[in-house]
């Protein structure tokens, strides 16, 4: 069982203006205490709209990359709609490079139609049924132009998890306590690699969500459940004495 952390980013009104240097801080603990990973949103406002408080996703993980040297670097999801393909697997492949391997694509179809609005992409944001089609697209471009290992975010059964069996190397599903909720999930996800030809056992399996003040997850029920990676949001990010609570529950948990 591997634990990821989510680090403040502003999305979540976490930050004081663009604060690099608590995010930085954060960072760093995470990879003292010999954690998993970083993960940061892709998104370019806060949710009530203010793009002043937000580091940009990419960006600031080529600078996390320099500032770290062991835990993976991952998206908690890349908006497939905001970047071109061709443009996004270029990103990937030099963040590649700037982080010696460490890098995680973590890709989805895309929600925030305010932020999507906000930010000039179009009108309306397109339906889901052309989000995903975008998304596969995508999907198609980052497998062959770049080395890093694909996570594709969500849990659509029908279309979803089959493109998580297509092409992805690990999947991700969000905001549940529930070991059933899982291992649903991923026999819906072990039926379409079974018809696709794809090993199950070679996709990684991870779960994320938020852990607020009393929260109690059994990391241990969720791991028998088939999930291999956490990825957690402490609540607040940067309370690094909850962050070393958490990283000992899970360690003992595993």
């Amino acid at each position: 069982m591997k634990l990821g952390v989510v680090v403040p980013q502003g999305w979540r009104e976490d930050l004081d203006g663009r604060d690099f240097e608590t995010m930085v801080g954060v960072a760093r603990r995470v990879e003292e205490l010999g954690l998993d990973s970083i993960w940061l949103y892709d998104h370019l406002q806060t949710r009530g709209g203010d793009p002043d408080r937000v580091l940009e996703c990419w960006t600031s993980l080529a600078a996390l990359a320099r500032e770290t040297s062991r835990v993976r670097l991952g998206q908690i999801v890349t908006c497939a709609l905001y970047r071109n393909a061709g443009l996004l697997a270029q990103m990937a492949a030099t963040l590649h490079a700037a982080s010696t391997g460490r890098l995680v694509v973590g890709v989805g179809a895309g929600w925030d139609e305010r932020e999507y609005l906000d930010f000039g992409y179009g009108e309306t944001l397109p339906p889901i049924r052309e989000r995903l089609a975008h998304l596969e697209r995508t999907l198609q471009v980052l497998r062959d132009r770049q080395r890093s290992p694909i996570l594709v975010g969500g849990g659509g059964e029908r279309v979803l998890l089959r493109l998580v069996a297509r092409y992805a190397d690990a999947c991700n599903f969000t905001d549940s306590f529930d070991p059933a909720f899982y291992r649903h999930k991923l026999d819906v996800l072990r039926r379409h690699c079974a018809e696709v030809g794809r090993d199950y056992d070679t996709i990684e399996k991870t779960a994320s969500f938020t852990l607020a003040h009393g929260d109690d997850v059994d990391f241990a029920t969720l791991a028998a459940a088939g999930i291999e990676t956490f990825i957690v949001y402490i609540d607040p990010p940067t309370d690094l004495k909850r962050l070393e609570t958490v990283a000992r529950a899970a360690v003992d948990g595993a």
